[in-house]
């Protein structure tokens, strides 16, 4: 599939949902967390795919606001799994020059938790290469809800006049501040929705929904999304004549 693709019209930013874990470890007659453990290999795998591809930021649902309320063994078992997961694969992303950032309210997350993301930022935080933005206790209408925060605060305090409101302010106090919007967004599972994500950043970004549940997400089939992204025509509002032109 690589030698197919166009490797100067490669995304610059990905963005994953990565669904479907629960229902391949129902398939395998398993625990749910059986399967959360088994979709650690998509991770790295989509790591690697997007790091050898150019990608430049790949940012990965990992745990929504929502995913709160489900079972609280399971809630343990992933909150487990993540910190296993950080420090297992730390020294790959120094070895790999890869930045590891995180958006989302963080300060819900369990103090080992926390602790260990926030090292496995600093330790990274000089790296170069492709950066991989784990949205953690996240969603899309908490993210806007929290920028509107911010920026009413601002104006009540004189610093930002209502004029001064526009569409690169409210980006800028979004929790992606200063990263691109993905290009491409990738849904696993076969589910046909966006979920609470990015609803701001993917607005104009193209979507992909792949029926393969997420345990066994391969570089392949990022490649085959990345492929069907280049046989589209991206218009953001012109007709397909003014985009040729």
């Amino acid at each position: 599939m690589k030698e197919v693709l166009d490797l100067e019209k490669v995304p610059s930013h990905i963005a994953i949902i990565m669904d479907g874990n629960g229902r391949w470890a129902k398939k395998k007659g398993a625990m749910r967390i059986f399967g959360h453990r088994h979709a650690i290999q998509a991770v790295k795998d989509s790591i690697e795919g997007a790091e050898n591809l150019g990608v430049k930021f790949l940012t990965l649902f990992s745990f929504s606001t929502e995913n709160w309320s489900r079972p609280q063994d399971e809630v343990n078992g992933l909150m487990e799994l993540l910190v296993k997961t950080i420090t297992d694969e730390v020294p790959m992303m120094i070895k790999n020059n890869i930045r590891l950032l995180s958006i989302g309210d963080l300060g819900s997350l369990p103090p080992a938790a926390f602790q260990k993301l926030m090292e496995a930022k600093s330790i990274t935080s000089k790296n170069t290469g492709l950066t991989v933005i784990l949205a953690l206790s996240y969603s899309g209408k908490w993210e806007i809800a929290q920028a509107t925060k911010r920026i009413a605060q601002k104006v009540s305090e004189g610093k930002l006049a209502v004029e001064d409101i526009t569409q690169q302010l409210v980006a800028d106090h979004l929790e992606t501040a200063g990263i691109p919007d993905p290009e491409l967004m990738i849904r696993t599972s076969g589910e046909f929705r966006i979920s609470n994500f990015l609803l701001w950043q993917l607005a104009y970004t193209e979507l992909y929904f792949t029926p393969v549940l997420w345990p066994d997400f391969r570089k392949e089939h990022l490649e085959a999304a990345i492929l069907d992204f280049q046989s589209r025509e991206r218009r953001f509002g012109k007709t397909g004549e003014q985009v040729k032109s």
